[in-house]
């Protein structure tokens, strides 16, 4: 089939052509930088956080009775919590993954020289005992757990006091990219100097702060925060018993001290549910948009082929008799919209890219990789041929005797 002919109809049309390509155009551009977006959110939803999410949950407790002893309270918990059936391991804790708040701190290879010079690896500060790594679930790969006798007291103010620090895999390469980085000493930045050993590496524990860029960069640190009348736990349950334990907890905790508040019961399952309920909505509402948008491109292509067919009733009644096909017909309209689809994935590309710088300034977002481009390309023309098949089908069905009666 000869394409100049099918071009020249196509000029004929100027408004319907040029509505079309725009149509494409912008469809391209909101499917690849929409589509880029939702995997993008939908890779930070699923990330792994290291720990033991299914079967883990923390509880608040708030000191409000008169002579309320923080330090007291806290040992006569744990003593309460590891008692109860059902309770694997549990440790005061000040934060825990995807809970957007916490500590962090920078760890240095060198200490400070007073030239503010030092290369600063970002991590957050994880403040557990000897029961925070089966607490929290996570795989020790490297080194050895807290030992009983390592474990200090904090006050906010204090900083880094512990001697010795269990890092994640991600803050270890960080740290001394050639490995080794057991028994290794850093510097914690604003902690006076004082230096820490690093006495065991776990897989992966996320940072609390899900937009964090540096969320797999975490250390564990052997203390006990005592500082004013709150303290938080974690409790991992045995599998499949966590909501039995969780109302076991809070029943067994307030019996065992009236004088304070216990809140905020909450799996770390709701944690992350509620930490990334925006990106939810976020990729729900992109791929609407996407949808109305391929919707919108295809009702438009259907209601002007359509058009198109009405108009040109006389001309395929004389290619009918002149001895076309139904097939060259509905291949006349194929090739007539594919060209249509082409002009606008051209126009789209520019419009695609283009999108995405503008994305990059307003928002941050990533350069968008090339092979979204081809394919959205690969979507709309899909969806072109798709919207197409009706007219073209009613097109070739045309008899050719009626058709050459019509004015």
């Amino acid at each position: 089939m000869e394409v100049r002919p099918i071009l020249s109809a196509l000029m004929r049309n100027k408004a319907g052509l040029v509505l079309i390509v725009a149509q494409v155009a912008i469809t391209l551009a909101v499917i690849c930088n929409s589509l880029f977006i939702v995997v993008q959110r939908a890779e930070r939803v699923g990330r792994d956080s290291g720990i033991d999410e299914a079967g883990t949950f923390t509880i608040d407790s708030l000191g409000f009775a008169a002579g309320f002893d923080l330090r007291d309270t806290i040992a006569a918990d744990l003593a309460v919590l590891r008692a109860l059936p059902g309770v694997v391991a549990a440790t005061p804790v000040n934060s825990v993954p995807m809970s957007n708040g916490g500590w962090s701190t920078g760890l240095a290879l060198t200490p400070d020289d007073g030239t503010d010079s030092r290369e600063g690896h970002s991590s957050a500060l994880y403040f557990v005992d000897e029961q925070g790594l089966d607490a929290f679930g996570v795989r020790l790969v490297e080194g050895r757990n807290f030992r009983p006798d390592e474990i200090g007291e904090l006050r906010q103010s204090d900083g880094i006091q512990a001697d010795s620090i269990i890092v994640t895999e991600a803050l270890a390469r960080s740290l001394f990219p050639d490995g080794g980085a057991v028994g290794q000493q850093v510097y914690g930045i604003g902690s006076n100097n004082r230096t820490v050993t690093i006495i065991g590496v776990v897989e992966k524990l996320q940072q609390p702060w899900v937009g964090s860029t540096t969320v797999e960069q975490s250390s564990l640190i052997p203390a006990v925060v005592n500082d004013g009348n709150y303290s938080r736990y974690l409790v991992r349950a045995e599998p499949g018993q966590r909501d039995a334990v969780m109302a076991r907890v809070e029943a067994a905790l307030q019996d065992a001290n009236s004088g304070r508040l216990l809140r905020r019961t909450r799996s770390v399952e709701e944690t992350r549910a509620a930490s990334y309920r925006q990106d939810r909505a976020m990729m729900s509402i992109l791929s609407g948009t996407m949808l109305a948008m391929m919707l919108i491109t295809g009702l438009g292509i259907i209601g002007l082929t359509s058009f198109w067919v009405t108009r040109r009733i006389k001309q395929i009644g004389t290619r009918r008799a002149l001895g076309a096909r139904r097939f060259n017909i509905r291949a006349w309209f194929q090739t007539e919209n594919g060209l249509m689809i082409a002009l606008g994935v051209a126009v789209g590309a520019v419009l695609t890219y283009g999108f995405n710088a503008w994305l990059m300034q307003t928002i941050n977002a990533q350069r968008l990789p090339w092979h979204y481009l081809p394919i959205g390309a690969l979507a709309v023309f899909a969806l072109g041929q798709l919207a197409v098949l009706g007219p073209a089908g009613r097109a070739a069905s045309v008899p050719p005797a009626l058709a050459t009666r019509t004015a």
